[in-house]
């Protein structure tokens, strides 16, 4: 008798014990780019799709769309505290990051959605800030991996979307704490 239920156990459980077994990585793993300055905090976390054969803008990212900026879920950031992106001020919380490219420029875009999948739920109407970038071209390198890099100096920080041969930056400047 225990016998008996010992058996159906592990056939009523041989199925989960599968299903565990098939997890894979993701193609597109998570990474995040941080940076600190004082009380503040800036994370963006995104996916990192990885470039194989042909050309990345204009192909397999057309231009004029709105991209997730990454893969996956759509890249998130964020902040402490206000700060100016751009010039232009953005207050402290969490916003979507979309991106729209071009050939010469891309348009960055913040957005208050969150938890989105792809840019397929992007709401123009729910954008707090957007501003447009020129494109530059990356001499003698090519970034496989869509990568997020911050080059920080003190209160400021340019941020730099690197995939393929292409970089776009903006500039990041944390206000000082009020005493």
């Amino acid at each position: 008798m225990i016998q008996r239920k010992v058996s159906l156990l592990a056939i009523l459980l041989l199925p989960v014990i599968s299903l565990a077994q098939e997890v894979k990585p993701r193609l597109s793993p998570l990474a995040l780019a941080t940076a600190r300055y004082k009380d503040a905090y800036l994370k963006i976390t995104y996916s990192q799709p990885v470039k194989n054969d042909g050309e990345v803008f204009g192909s397999l990212v057309p231009y004029g769309e709105v991209w997730k900026t990454g893969d996956n879920e759509a890249t998130e950031m964020t902040i402490t505290r206000d700060i100016l992106v751009n010039g232009l001020p953005l207050k402290a919380g969490t916003y979507s990051v979309f991106t729209i490219p071009n050939k010469d420029t891309w348009t960055i875009i913040f957005n208050a959605d969150l938890g989105l999948w792809g840019s397929y739920n992007y709401n123009m109407k729910t954008d707090v800030l957007r501003f447009d970038c020129p494109v530059q071209s990356v001499a003698g390198m090519v970034y496989k991996p869509f990568t997020i890099a911050i080059d920080q100096k003190n209160e400021k920080a340019e941020i730099s979307l690197l995939w393929d041969k292409t970089k776009v930056s903006f500039n990041v400047q944390f206000n000082e704490p009020k005493p």
